[in-house]
This record gives C-alpha cells, structure tokens and sequence, in this order.
C-alpha cells in the first residue's frame, strides 16, 4: 500500500506523537490519531513509537494506511451524560455505538465523540465497556487515575452493575448464579464459550423479574466482566438473549442486536464519597421488543 508521509515542524518539538499526528490529519481527534498508532501503521523515521513517544521536530511520519479521515465516517448515535464531576462521567450509550476504535471500523466512536465534546480540556478514558449492541450506562473517566480507581472497585466487587435482558424459554429458578469460566471459540474466535481458549472465571447472578409466554425478563449483576459474559452465559444455559443471533438466539422479536441493557451503576469512590447511582430506562426498541414478548 502506497505510504504517505508528513513532516514534524520545528515547532512542535516535545508533543506527543498522538497529539500532533491528530492535528496533521486535518484536526481528527487523538483517539482515531491513537487508532493508527496501535495498528503499527505509523513510522517515525522509519520505527515504530508509542502514543506517548515526544517529537523532537523534523521527523518524518510514515502512514501505512490512508488516514481513516479520507472516508468521511457516519457520526454515529450521540452518548448521552447522565451524572458528570471533574473527574468522571456516566454515560447512557445508545446500541450501535462502538466505545474505542478498532480495526475495520470505520464509524465515530462514542470515546471520540467524548473527546469532541471536551474540547481537548481531557481526554476520555472509558473505565469498562459495552458492546457495540448494548445500551445503558457505562463509566467514562477524564483522568487515568480515576480510571484506575474505578477499575479497582469493579475488581473488589464494589461497583455494582446491573442489567436488563430477556431470555429466551423458561428458566428453571427465579434466582441464580452462572459459574462458568469463558474463553474464545475455537471455531468462530469472536464468540465467548465455556472453557474455550484461556478461559478466565466468570460470575453472573440473575433475578426473574417477569415470566412470559416463550421468554423470561431477567435482571442480571455481574460479579466479573469478561467479554460478552452475559450473553454467552446466557446462551451456554439454553437461554440465549432475545436478537442476540451470534449467539443462537431464534426468536429476534423485530431487533437487530441482542436484548441486554446496562440499567443501573452504584458505587462509591474518591471523587463522591457520598456514592453515585444512576439508573436507565429500556430505550424504545427493547419496550418495543417486550412489548411483542408479552402478546
């Protein structure tokens, strides 16, 4: 692939790498600038250096790839901000937004759109994440030590999470737990399976809050955050989540991605001692969904 290449100016000694390669491509944010960096598809006279690398003015930036901005991205669904401090937000992300930036996607981010809206004041530092057809709240940080503080607290079982998600049949108890350790399928590497390649200890607890003809509406806590736990929990009980086709769901009830919705955060860290809880409501096409469930 033809390469471009840039020039460092001068002026720009002792920036970041990321910051500067953001502007010289024509004012895109450092998260897609970063997203380059990562895919080894940036050369700083001909090595590759970390995001954080300092420039001492006058090297030449190889590209590897065009620039993402050359096809102009749709924006995306806009995140909405819940619960704000000066160190931390609680955003309520819409499904089909993507939360970082990765290979082969070509669509806005919702930690770019973050870092649009901060202006450059900080840079958005996402503390877990949802998948891209998951809804509800998740925690964004400005600061990496508020990031680390809120990761530790998900680590100690302090940071209470739970969602919304309908399952598929009749369960066989009104609460339970799944303990089941998961890892990558063997055979289709974006799934998560019991056991599965270097599988790691998963926990999720649920609760029937409704019983329904083919399907049961459950509110599920997490106890570990591994990679799509719930829906392949869910999904290796013989209950996978209603829309949720990657992994066996048969019953998508007019939805294009899987019923699960992050519901409420509680917690208490440094920032707010007195603690934060923050709820969400199931957005429409999920009430649509139940709604088609129950008649």
């Amino acid at each position: 692939m033809p390469q471009d290449e840039l020039e460092v100016p001068p002026a720009a000694a002792g920036e970041r790498l990321d910051a500067w390669l953001a502007r010289a491509l024509g004012g895109s944010s450092r998260s897609r600038a970063a997203s380059l960096i990562d895919r080894d598809a940036v050369r700083v006279d001909g090595e590759l250096r970390p995001k954080a690398h300092r420039l001492r003015g006058g090297e030449r930036i190889a590209l590897a790839e065009p620039p993402l901005e050359e096809s102009p991205a749709p924006a995306g669904p806009l995140p909405r901000v819940v619960w704000e401090s000066d160190d931390l937000l609680v955003v309520d992300k819409p499904a089909g937004l993507v939360v970082h930036p990765a290979p082969g996607h070509r669509s806005v981010t919702l930690v770019e759109r973050l870092a649009e809206r901060s202006g450059g004041a900080w840079e958005p530092l996402a503390v877990h994440r949802l998948d891209r057809g998951t809804s509800g709240l998740m925690l964004v940080a400005k600061r990496a030590e508020t990031r680390d503080e809120l990761q530790k607290l998900i680590r100690s079982r302090l940071l209470v999470r739970e969602y919304v998600a309908l399952a598929e049949g009749e369960l066989g108890s009104v609460t339970g737990t799944i303990d089941a350790p998961l890892g990558r399928g063997a055979r289709d590497r974006t799934r998560m399976v019991v056991g599965g390649e270097r599988p790691r200890d998963a926990r999720t607890h649920f609760q029937v809050e409704r019983s329904l003809p083919r399907f049961t509406l459950v509110r599920v806590r997490l106890e570990t955050g591994r990679t799509h736990q719930i829906r392949a929990h869910f999904a290796a009980i013989g209950h996978p989540l209603a829309g949720d086709r990657a992994y066996g769901a048969r019953a998508p009830l007019g939805l294009d991605r899987q019923f699960l919705h992050s519901a409420r955060l509680a917690f208490r860290y440094s920032g707010e001692p007195d603690g934060v809880d923050q709820t969400s409501a199931l957005p429409e096409d999920l009430v649509a969904a139940l709604r088609s469930a129950a008649g």
